[in-house]
């Protein structure tokens, strides 16, 4: 159905949703590596089932999500200017989106490398998915020299690659970095020659120096007890309480005591002095004053005062993407990205400990980096570099791996990983007769764990149960009989105001259920759950 009233991008076959079946991971335990009790994760399969494999137990969960998908430049699909070779693009991009959209965590980040092929397009399909106000920045990257040697049929050179960046929700912020700027604008200090006379204004004591009652030396350098100078004038006189005590009670105020007056003003700011001077204009035809503030109470326990430094948006890496190629001692031509990105874009959207994850994995330098820099991780990759550039350059990693940005960040090895492949579709259709039955591959644990993800309780087999969805609420499975006399023993622990599913493939009919008891029927009432493989066995 075609939706009204809002800005989006239109593409054949949008809105052929299909339910996409969470399949089980299976631990492959001959190819995980390292410390067993790590909690990182490899998987071999298609990113888009894998994807929904782990919303059970992840969404929300992940802090920084870093993809870099197929551009779609020609190579993607064989027919690339054909309408219909694009939505397959568009279509396989939003499905996968909306599944890492709902993996973030709230305050988490998305970054999606892309080039001008689609990025426009990746653009627009990113602000429907995430909210255009969630979009924060691009960051443009350059990725070769000017006069790098291209394909001699190439008409433009490509050098500039970009990285959409995302956030969940408002509220999430980057990690910023800071610039340390010291006292240095804190050079003034203010001399009293005279006694001057004291006065009520706005409540408060203020003693009024005449312009010979008084001194504004300016020192050499600043130091924890100077004072800065600021024009009390523009977005100052609504923007703090000595803005506003300008604005309220002393604009104007030479007309009563003439030019060139100090104002020791008391019981205002938030320094380390209980009052604070204001000086009036100096002289006739002027109107605008000064005042003097000392370094805030809260930077004075800091060696000095931070300044926050906005994230760049140019980063040339054109050398580290043209040395990359033995990073992780596993060569990979078809868009090796450097660990020094990775790195530039885990440091300003992670911290240590957080879980990352990329689920167009190619060579592995995402988890890679992840790893090093004390990351824990997801890694998705379909083919066969799963095993051959994946795997290997992650054993090279825990192994204490010396390229890429291991010498940056101290990385001498440690760690693991579990290695996990995508469990086949649970129900096939036979080869004799057209029907859905369950996948002879399947083991009973299998089954049951994919029967649990299906219905969404936590597969955890304790006693007659193999599963739960809360603390009341509970999952049986069985290839046994089941009639009136099974459900009552399978169901005799149940406590009070606690429920039971039961999945059977073999049913009594008509049977006559409490309550607090639901059986449902092995694979008939699995269909409508999800869109099933017809595979023909």
């Amino acid at each position: 159905m075609h939706k009204q009233g809002k800005l989006e991008l239109t593409w054949v076959g949008k809105y052929d949703e299909k339910k996409i079946e969470p399949r089980i991971l299976v631990e492959n335990k001959s190819k995980s590596y390292g410390d067993p009790n790590s909690e990182n994760m490899l998987i071999h399969g298609d990113n888009l089932i894998a994807l929904q494999a782990l919303q059970q137990d992840f969404a929300g969960s992940i802090k920084c999500i870093y993809i870099d998908p197929p551009y779609n430049t020609g190579s993607a699909f064989e027919y690339y200017d054909d309408n219909l070779e694009h939505s397959i693009w568009l279509t396989m991009m939003q499905q996968r989106l909306k599944l890492l959209h709902s993996l973030l965590s709230d305050d988490g980040f998305l970054c999606c490398q892309i080039d001008d092929s689609e990025s426009h397009y990746m653009k627009v399909l990113l602000d429907e998915i995430f909210g255009r106000s969630n979009y924060l920045t691009t960051l443009y990257v350059r990725v070769r020299y000017p006069d790098k040697t291209l394909k001699s049929d190439m008409d433009f050179h490509k050098e500039i690659e970009q990285v959409l960046v995302y956030r969940k929700l408002y509220g999430a912020v980057p990690n910023f970095e800071f610039d340390d700027v010291g006292y240095e604008k804190f050079i003034y200090e203010v001399q009293e020659t005279g006694e001057g006379i004291e006065i009520n204004l706005g409540g408060k004591k203020v003693r009024v120096f005449k312009p010979n009652e008084y001194k504004i030396v300016t020192k050499e350098q600043g130091d924890e007890y100077g004072l800065k100078e600021i024009w009390a004038s523009g977005t100052i006189l609504d923007g703090n309480s000595s803005g506003r005590f300008f604005r309220d009670y002393l604009t104007g105020r030479y007309e009563v005591d003439g030019y060139g007056i100090l104002y020791k003003v008391y019981g205002i700011g938030d320094d380390r002095y209980d009052y604070r001077y204001f000086t009036g204009p100096k002289k006739q035809g002027a109107t605008k004053g000064k005042y003097y503030q000392g370094v805030p109470v809260s930077q004075l326990e800091s060696e000095g005062v931070e300044r926050k430094k906005p994230i760049n948006g140019f980063y040339d890496l054109a050398g580290n993407f043209g040395n990359c190629r033995q990073e992780g001692s596993v060569e990979f031509r078809g868009g090796k990205k450097p660990e020094a990105l990775i790195n530039l874009i885990m440091k300003f959207f992670s911290n240590e400990g957080d879980l990352v994850l990329d689920s167009f994995l190619g060579s592995g330098s995402t988890i890679a980096t992840a790893h090093k820099m004390k990351r824990r991780w997801i890694g998705i990759e379909l083919g066969e570099h799963a095993y051959t550039l994946c795997k290997v350059r992650m054993d090279n990693v825990v192994n204490g791996d010396q390229t890429g940005i291991s010498k940056e960040v101290g990385w001498h090895g440690g760690g693991g990983y579990h290695f996990y492949e995508l469990a086949p579709s649970l129900l096939v259709k036979n080869k004799k007769i057209p029907v859905y039955q369950i996948n002879p591959e399947y083991t009973f644990e299998m089954l049951c764990e994919a029967i649990c993800k299906l219905e969404g309780f936590h597969y955890k087999p304790d006693g007659v149960y193999h599963g739960r969805s809360s603390e009341k609420r509970f999952i049986h499975i069985t290839k046994e009989f089941v009639n009136a006399e099974y459900i009552k023993s399978v169901s005799s622990t149940l406590g009070e105001g606690q429920s039971l599913l039961i999945y059977g493939t073999k049913i009594q009919s008509d049977l006559r259920l409490p309550d607090n008891i639901e059986v449902k029927k092995i694979p008939k009432d699995l269909l409508a759950k999800c869109d099933f493989e017809s595979e023909v066995r």
